[in-house]
């Protein structure tokens, strides 16, 4: 029977991912997708009406305000500008005027405007292979967060742009956007989970943290470096591809090891967990006889409301 803490979970089949789920993951994965492409499909019908100013291929090298977008179009990221020097762009622009959109002729306005979403593409497709992560850990954090506000607990969370602690409202739209780390009390004691923290022990870093400190004991490098001040370590892994499932959970499995191995030395070393998107069968049986053997502590199908909530309710009571 399993312990206590893992109760949602009756046997390996309950962790695996349903294909309901994958699907409903792909479709939010393509609705992010379109949300921030936005910004680029805007910016390109603004360039479209500015380099309609142009009689000539040439004239748009002479419109004020859309060097930046020349370039852009040229195929040079906002990363390979910053090597360049003022020379190197104006060349970068004769050159691309010359070779693509003097070759164009009348349709010159349009082959910029192609090329200039081309690049932004790219831009978008680097920003997507990590969206998969933020989408899980903010979906984790959202399901604490609540979990939280039912116990009736006040919060504390990490705000990702002052790097202040702040009062936490559960009913704060997108406040799981905006965290990186929440603390909170468990029988008088204090209770701080950061996330993608390096831990001195192993130097590497782990996904999620929980550490028995107040948030303000963070700010003392030497309660980083204790190795007693580590409660519970855990995986997240957002991705929903089944078919990077398995390689999510070997980068998961072998993080978990080096967390045993790194704290092996402790009387009472930190508990383990590991939360993911996509669960095939095969990993699913690992996980679960890690879990009957007591290697892995505590598990959860990221996309299982009912898994979730009770690996957060698990969290808080540590």
């Amino acid at each position: 029977m399993p312990s206590s803490q893992y109760q949602h979970i009756t046997d390996h089949k309950s962790l695996v991912t349903p294909y309901e789920q994958t699907r409903a993951g792909f479709l939010s994965m393509a609705l992010q997708k379109n949300r921030m492409a936005i910004p680029f499909v805007e910016e390109a019908k603004a360039l479209k009406v500015l380099a309609s100013k142009a009689k000539t291929p040439e004239d748009l090298a002479k419109i004020d305000g859309i060097q930046n977008s020349l370039l852009t179009a040229a195929g040079l990221s906002d990363k390979a500008l910053n090597h360049l020097t003022e020379d190197d762009k104006k060349e970068a622009i004769r050159d691309f005027i010359k070779g693509f959109l003097e070759p164009a002729k009348k349709k010159f306005v349009d082959e910029l405007v192609c090329r200039f979403l081309l690049t932004r593409g790219d831009t978008l497709g680097g920003k997507m292979r990590n969206i998969a992560g933020t989408l899980g850990e903010w979906k984790f954090t959202r399901t604490l967060i609540s979990t939280l506000s039912v116990k009736s607990k006040n919060f504390h969370y990490l705000d990702s742009d002052s790097r202040e602690w702040k009062p936490g409202k559960a009913e704060a739209p997108d406040i799981e956007q905006k965290t990186k780390g929440l603390a909170w009390e468990t029988g008088g004691n204090h209770r701080t989970l950061r996330y993608n923290l390096s831990v001195p022990v192993i130097k590497k870093n782990v996904d999620l943290c929980l550490l028995k400190c107040a948030p303000g004991d963070l700010s003392d490098k030497s309660t980083i470096r204790n190795p007693e001040t580590y409660l519970a370590l855990g995986e997240l892994k957002g991705g929903i591809d089944p078919a990077g499932a398995d390689e999510h959970w070997k980068t998961a499995n072998s993080a978990l090891e080096r967390i045993r191995t790194g704290f092996g030395g402790l009387t009472t070393p930190p508990l383990t967990f590991f939360v993911g998107a996509a669960i095939e069968k095969e990993m699913a049986k690992e996980i679960f006889n890690q879990l009957q053997e007591g290697k892995l502590t505590n598990a959860a199908n990221l996309t299982d409301g009912n898994q979730l909530v009770s690996l957060c309710e698990w969290l808080i009571n540590i």
